[in-house]
């Protein structure tokens, strides 16, 4: 009688009472997330994907995961070879985890911009971390394209071109999107996030738009510097970009193809400054106890955001893709945002909270 008094009070905190096989078993089915503060400010039902909480600590987990295997399916690696990616970082991560769980190597191009973190934990992972100066996509020595050279220049070795390579939108469609549309019962009005290879976005609209019948809507949410925001406003007639972001692994360049296919069915786009960006960063962190990296914020940013275009009742779901550990010796360091200006962006009641000089 004991125990059966003990499970049951236990009982909604279990969410599966069966273990799962591995690192790789592990991924994806993460929680959704209430955003208490924001659904009251808004009115809405503001709801976080939370990715963090994947093994690997971001949503790039699932893409790692697919484009690996669809490699696999495909013939293009055997056992022992190496996977090699262009990767601004949690990419990469993924990637690293899966090719150890899987026994290959892993060869990650990455620019040199990204912060610090990023780069160690790679090297603990057993990745081989070359990080290269940033530079436009057109130029041939831009990080994807050194990952590509290097790939074809090894024998069983693959490329696995996040960008270009649907095996990353697929993820989303087969995996983010039916575990959204399950978590809210297919009552779900908007979602938006953030693109960089634009497969989470791309593939998790697609799904949310079949189910719904076209009825939910979708914002793409895009940083400073990032030509997305041009791109739908002007129905496609520019790509625009000017100015730069604290954010990393979002915006991009160009449309990539894992977002040509489902361009059509962007509603609307958002851009974010960075200063909403670290303001919400602050807000999560000291309101909700949601300790989040820059992209995760500027997510939540663009569904109050769309939640204020939409209106009341409504209920937006987006992506908290990973946390702010990755990123801490910046994002909570006084030197580094006096550098971006962005000291007087956080409200001062948060300053508490910038606990590195």
């Amino acid at each position: 009688m004991l125990g059966r008094r003990l499970y049951a009070t236990a009982s909604r905190f279990i969410t599966s009472a069966k273990p799962t096989n591995g690192f790789i078993g592990a991924i994806g089915n993460t929680p959704l997330i209430r955003i208490d503060s924001l659904s009251k400010e808004t009115g809405c039902e503001i709801l976080g994907k939370a990715e963090f909480m994947n093994p690997g600590g971001s949503v790039k987990d699932r893409a790692a995961l697919f484009v690996v295997e669809d490699a696999e399916r495909k013939g293009q690696i055997q056992a022992g070879g190496t996977v090699v990616e262009g990767t601004a970082g949690n990419t990469g991560i993924g990637l690293a985890h899966v090719c150890r769980a899987k026994g290959y190597k892993c060869v990650i191009y990455m620019p040199d911009t990204q912060s610090q973190e990023k780069i160690d934990l790679l090297r603990m992972l057993g990745a081989d971390v070359r990080a290269v100066p940033a530079v436009p996509f057109d130029n041939p020595d831009n990080y994807n394209h050194q990952a590509r050279r290097f790939a074809e220049s090894l024998p069983n070795a693959v490329w696995t071109n996040q960008f270009d390579n649907p095996a990353n939108r697929q993820a989303h469609i087969e995996t983010t999107g039916p575990e959204i549309w399950a978590q809210t019962q297919g009552r779900i009005d908007g979602f938006t996030c953030a693109t960089g290879t634009a497969g989470t976005f791309a593939g998790t609209t697609r799904f949310l738009k079949e189910a719904s019948g076209g009825r939910v809507r979708a914002f793409a949410a895009d940083p400073p510097g990032s030509v997305i925001y041009s791109f739908v406003k002007s129905r496609g007639a520019e790509l625009l970009r000017g100015g730069s972001s604290i954010t990393e692994g979002i915006g991009q360049g160009r449309i990539t193809a894992n977002l040509q296919p489902d361009v059509h069915l962007i509603d609307d786009a958002l851009k974010i400054p960075d200063e909403k960006t670290i303001a919400m960063l602050y807000r999560l962190l000291d309101e909700e106890g949601i300790y989040l990296g820059a992209s995760s914020a500027l997510n939540v940013a663009a569904a109050v955001e769309m939640a204020r275009v939409l209106g009341p009742g409504n209920t937006i779901v987006t992506i908290m893709c990973d946390g702010a550990y990755r990123y801490q010796s910046r994002l909570f360091s006084r030197s580094w945002l006096e550098s971006k200006q962005l000291v007087d962006a956080i409200p001062p009641h948060l300053h508490k909270y910038i606990a590195l000089d």
